[in-house]
């Protein structure tokens, strides 16, 4: 086992590790104290608790698959990252939590408004994640009229069932099932789960991927627009899915997926956005959440709404 630190002096912005990982952005992370989004199911800051997941290969990062653990100790501009792991995880933190973001430079970029200093301000540190494209698809097929805490127990589920194990400083990991694995299952399998009508989505999505038929990752080649479009080629993967895929995978910082706390948003805040369907709303709000970097501004307004602000 290996073991090491990362300095959050020598990062640009601000970090917080478990405003990060409990915001509702990834599903394949597990507090080792089992408290995963423990807190009235709103999205808590400043925690120290150890966060562990088994990361599947990284073209360019890993070769194979990884358990990492990693844990907050200080401040989120003074602190530092305590990681363990099978190899230096330096490479593979900095990917997968977008440590290599200048998170003051997105803040200040961002428009003047009132409603996007409260939520930076109230969130200091939550950075966007950079999951795996497929366990990410298959989280968000099954977000659909969840909470959070539910969607991370239904990943936890598919990992603890039907994933592969992986030892890891004594203790048993569980990876996120491969599309071959998923695909093998029956509908009934995946119901029993609480998977419920997604069932049929996450088996259909996982067979597309397993017999070649079409990729998650082909989108990352592809403009905005077109990446969006692409995705919703997968069972069950709405324009909605689709972005948040786009956005919490691929590296589409500008993609803003329109689920219910951002509509609830436009509807209090920026009613001129509405134009009556998801394409030319998503495209008006980008343009007001500041163009490049919008889904940044998303992402803090939905963690700031759903944690009680307004």
């Amino acid at each position: 086992m290996e073991s090491g630190t990362i300095d959050l002096a020598d990062v640009d912005g601000p970090f917080d590790l478990q405003a990060t990982l409990e915001s509702g952005q990834s599903y394949l992370w597990d507090r080792a104290d089992g408290r995963m989004y423990d807190s009235g199911d709103t999205t808590p800051r400043g925690g120290d608790a150890w966060y562990e997941t088994v990361v599947p290969p990284i073209e360019g990062i890993t070769d194979d698959r990884v358990p990492l653990r990693v844990r907050q100790v200080g401040g989120v501009r003074d602190g530092h990252l305590e990681w363990e792991s099978t190899t230096d995880a330096v490479s593979l933190l900095s990917h997968l939590l977008r440590l290599d973001d200048d998170l003051d430079a997105i803040r200040a970029g961002a428009p003047d408004l009132p409603l996007f200093d409260r939520a930076f301000d109230a969130y200091e540190g939550m950075r966007l994640v950079r999951d795996p494209p497929f366990p990410c698809l298959v989280s968000f097929i099954c977000s659909a009229q969840m909470r959070v805490s539910r969607i991370h127990r239904m990943q936890r589920s598919l990992a603890e069932t039907y994933g592969d194990t992986v030892q890891f400083d004594g203790r048993t990991l569980h990876a996120f099932p491969a599309p071959e694995q998923l695909a093998a299952r029956t509908e009934a399998d995946l119901r029993e789960l609480s998977l419920g009508y997604r069932a049929p989505y996450v088996r259909k999505t996982a067979g597309m991927v397993a017999d070649g038929k079409a990729d998650p990752r082909e989108a990352a080649d592809l403009p905005y627009e077109e990446a969006r479009e692409s995705l919703t080629r997968f069972v069950g993967v709405g324009d909605k899915v689709a972005d948040c895929v786009l956005l919490f995978s691929l590296g589409y910082l500008e993609a803003i997926p329109l689920d219910t706390w951002i509509r609830s948003a436009i509807a209090d805040h920026f009613p001129d956005c509405d134009r009556g369907n998801y394409a030319d709303t998503a495209r008006a709000l980008r343009d007001r959440f500041g163009g490049d970097h919008a889904g940044y501004v998303q992402t803090y307004v939905f963690a700031h709404l759903r944690g009680g602000g307004d």
